[in-house]
């Protein structure tokens, strides 16, 4: 292997380029079949739809970006959200309506990818700037910490144990034990539960070996024999604001890549191109009633561990998923999985995605003396969380329900555009941007 790495995996032989499937199967593994325990989504529609996003996302990249789909944690709290305008509606589906709302935000990948050709990079990100978008990202993890800690109490030292192990690999891990910490934690953790008779394995005996991965009920088609267009409006209203900060995070992941793998791929095949393919793949699985799909950033760890940037492996752990997906009884295994394990796992991830946005605010160095920033990051942060966690839990403005991220996100953007001050420019920031030391 020279110093750039293995651009064609078929020079390792067909046995290895599947040990190197498998290998970016299991990293994005941890994290894409927890959204769907999280959220109540099927975990074998997931599987069938991250491997085949995957595969829509290289056939519109030209097949040159080492990418893996899997599912976004950003929209958890527009699950949510959705999922309570239901409460009170015996009989009704909630999950249809959702896909809906993730498929019109799957849109705005598309107007966004429209724009980027037409426009440029520089001139349409200005309208999403660390400002906005990292006020965004800090909201969207902590307006999910109460669920976490909810979870953790069911049983709190299986939370703890998922906690340390998660920690202890990704601190101290070598290899792929430092790659797939969450995987580990759900592991070990589940396992230790099953020891002490806490984890009921009835429903993994009656499963099918094989069936398949979706049912109508949950596809957004099952809408067409009529609908509640108030809770469709709502639903969509709730989830296509999400979008603005998944956006944001995918360019971010694409730079990421093309630092790793010493391409630039901003430049070719071009953003226009890899926002088409993310929201291609997002509308084509919450169409099936599967999570919103996003880059995934435990793949382009693996390509840093094992400099192999071939696309084709990605391409091999993506119908590897799509296998596993036509096997109800690893769903059932993994719905077993116990509440704490769930806790004490996503407490990480969301206080993880939250760290993210601070992370975002400080590398592009956002200038908090101005009394702009310090307006626009107040009313994200004041309306996304005292929305989200008052006795209502969203503004109803008619037929439309809005949560807090989305009231956050929309103020935020707004002010942002006609507040004077906004002299943020793309790719300015090297660290900030990760746009590794290249002109967009």
């Amino acid at each position: 292997m020279s110093d750039n790495g293995i651009r064609d995996a078929r020079t390792l032989g067909t046995p290895k380029m599947l040990l190197l499937g498998f290998q970016h199967m299991f990293a994005m593994f941890g994290a894409t079949v927890l959204v769907p325990v999280l959220t109540g989504l099927p975990v074998s529609a997931t599987l069938l739809f991250a491997g085949l996003g995957t595969l829509l996302f290289h056939f519109l990249t030209k097949g040159k970006v080492p990418a893996f789909l899997g599912s976004s944690f950003a929209f958890i709290g527009g699950y949510a959200a959705v999922c309570a305008l239901f409460e009170n509606a015996e009989g009704m589906n909630w999950i249809p309506y959702a896909g809906v709302g993730v498929m019109c935000a799957g849109l705005l990948y598309v107007v966004l990818s429209a724009l980027f050709k037409a426009f440029g990079t520089s001139r349409v990100m200005r309208f999403f700037p660390p400002i906005v978008t990292g006020p965004v990202i800090i909201c969207i993890g902590l307006s999910l910490a109460n669920s976490a800690i909810n979870n953790c109490q069911a049983n709190w030292w299986i939370a703890l144990l998922a906690i340390a192990i998660v920690v202890v690999c990704n601190i101290w891990g070598k290899g792929m034990i430092k790659i797939i910490p969450i995987l580990l934690g759900v592991v070990g953790s589940y396992v230790v539960a099953a020891i002490f008779g806490q984890v009921d394995f009835t429903a993994v005996k009656t499963a099918a070996w094989i069936g398949l991965p979706f049912q109508w009920k949950d596809t957004v088609f099952s809408l067409f024999k009529g609908c509640d267009g108030g809770m469709l409006v709502s639903s969509i209203a709730i989830m296509m604001p999400i979008a603005l900060a998944t956006m944001v995070e995918h360019i971010g992941d694409m730079c990421a890549i093309s630092s790793t793998v010493g391409e630039n791929f901003v430049a070719e095949p071009g953003l226009h191109r890899t926002l088409l393919g993310d929201g291609c793949a997002t509308a084509l699985a919450a169409a099936f009633g599967a999570p919103a799909n996003t880059t995934y950033g435990e793949n382009t760890g693996v390509l840093a561990l094992t400099k192999v940037y071939d696309p084709r492996v990605i391409r091999i752990a993506a119908v590897l998923a799509v296998i596993f997906a036509f096997c109800p009884k690893f769903e059932a295994l993994i719905a077993c999985m116990p509440t704490a394990t769930i806790g004490g796992v996503s407490l990480i991830l969301y206080g993880m995605i939250s760290a993210v946005g601070v992370r975002n605010v400080v590398e592009n160095q956002v200038d908090f003396t101005k009394n702009r920033n310090i307006i626009i990051a107040a009313l994200i942060m004041g309306l996304s969380l005292g929305i989200t966690f008052s006795s209502a839990g969203k503004i109803v403005l008619g037929p439309i329900s809005l949560s807090g991220l989305a009231v956050g996100a929309l103020v935020g953007i707004i002010l942002n555009a006609i507040l004077p001050g906004n002299d943020y420019v793309f790719g300015s920031n090297d660290q900030g941007d990760k746009s590794v030391n290249f002109k967009v």
